[in-house]
């Protein structure tokens, strides 16, 4: 429930209001840093390399991607701060909670401080460091089309997904770059999972019932039916089970993998299934459910578990 009161709360208090409503860094960063470690463990494999990182480049590497997830964050604040004024007044910026003006400064400490300890520690993953920001500041600008991508939700979801396997290529880095090697072809099928990984996660947060479609506020039921935009969903996560397919074949993971892979696209899809049969707000949140969960088994399984069974035995 919002408090008016809370907008004179000091800045410390109304910060961890913002973020426990619009990035809870406990959450995102459990899973921010499974994704980092995922993807470091994935190039290992794939090199055919023993054991893991050093496990300072890996903190080093979870701040970073921890923050420029954040800062994507607050790019999306002033990317959508008209049409939040607009329809979604009950967000933290358009009701007074925290201003543009201090996500802006908040925004530039954290890129300074990301510079400042990617150049001391890592010096050599600045430049994977700066491609990922150019094209968070693309973003931030729209590609200068902003009324272009506006008319087109496709390539406006599909355009600005592509920063998370630019992440993921720099969280990679932290396993080739740093260590003189050249990234193995594998990584392009993991990355690949990566961008399709998002675009579940992003319908499946946006699947809405007929009576919780909001004015101005984009949903693929709203724009495809709930049909439609269900069975979209389901086709992207077949498509991320066929691309971590791929990935599982160049880490040498064999035909067990496959199964695996399967019965995790059985169980995850089966809300989807469920709501068409039966559309209801419940079911909504169960396929918000399985898509986080579905992102979390595919990076699990492609590195991370593979990783962590070697390293304990």
């Amino acid at each position: 429930m919002n408090n008016p009161l809370d907008n004179s709360a000091s800045f410390i208090k109304r910060f961890l209001i913002y973020q426990q409503e619009r990035f809870p860094f406990l959450v995102h960063g459990v899973l921010i840093a499974a994704f980092t470690f995922s993807a470091v463990s994935y190039s290992r494999i794939c090199r055919r390399q023993d054991g893991f990182i050093a496990w300072s480049d890996y903190l080093i590497g979870v701040f970073a991607t921890i923050t420029l997830f954040f800062l994507v964050r607050i790019f999306d604040e002033f990317k959508d701060q008209e049409d939040d004024r607009k329809y979604r007044k009950y967000l933290p910026v358009p009701r007074g909670l925290m201003s543009l003006k201090e996500l802006k400064i908040i925004g530039f400490i954290v890129g300074i401080a990301q510079i400042l300890v990617i150049a001391f520690f890592q010096l050599e993953m600045l430049y994977l460091y700066m491609i990922v920001m150019a094209y968070l500041l693309l973003m931030g600008v729209e590609f200068f089309v902003p009324k272009w991508l506006k008319q087109r939700q496709i390539i406006y979801i599909t355009s600005h997904m592509l920063i998370i396997p630019l992440i993921d290529i720099y969280s990679s880095g932290l396993d080739w770059l740093l260590d003189g090697a050249k990234p193995h072809w594998g990584l392009a099928w993991f990355f690949a999972v990566s961008y399709t990984n998002g675009l579940v996660l992003e319908f499946g947060r946006k699947i809405r019932t007929p009576d919780t479609e909001e004015d101005g506020v984009v949903s693929y039921t709203g724009l495809y039916g709930i049909k439609g935009g269900t069975a979209i969903w389901i086709i992207l996560m077949f498509v991320t089970m066929a691309l971590a397919v791929g990935a599982s074949h160049y880490a040498r993971y064999g035909w067990m993998a496959f199964v695996v892979l399967g019965v995790f696209f059985i169980l995850c899809s089966f809300p989807g299934w469920l709501f068409l049969k039966e559309p209801t707000v419940k079911r909504t949140k169960y396929i918000a459910y399985a898509s986080v969960v579905w992102t979390a088994l595919m990076y699990l399984s492609l590195g991370g578990i593979p990783m962590i069974k070697s390293i304990f035995s």
